[in-house]
């Protein structure tokens, strides 16, 4: 795991309160789990391959929930100002997510 996403995946952590970590692959790492369960969250994340020694055991039915999230990432990035990140403000960029959002619900 490189410096970057452990400090990236840390600062997201600090502030979070939740009972669960769901996220992928990418982020199983010792420090990254030990932060979670530090916090009193349940950790759901599939194990690397090369993770023999202390695997997780990996809650799949919660796991599978995932793909949710994944498809909403998807569908919000077909329009192409929410993918590139146009807006310069926070408060823009956020307002028109919230219209495609709408315009997805809509549709």
């Amino acid at each position: 795991m490189t410096a970057a996403r452990f400090l990236s995946a840390k600062a997201v952590l600090d502030g979070l309160q939740a009972k669960a970590l769901l996220a992928g692959k990418a982020y199983d790492s010792d420090k990254i789990v030990q932060a979670a369960q530090n916090q009193g969250m349940e950790v759901i994340i599939a194990c690397r391959v090369n993770r023999k020694k202390n695997p997780r055991v990996l809650d799949t039915h919660r796991y599978k929930a995932r793909h949710l999230v994944e498809n909403l990432f998807q569908r919000m990035k077909v329009f192409r100002r929410v993918a590139t990140r146009h807006d310069k403000l926070d408060v823009t960029f956020l307002g028109f997510v919230h219209i495609a959002g709408t315009m997805k619900w809509l549709h």
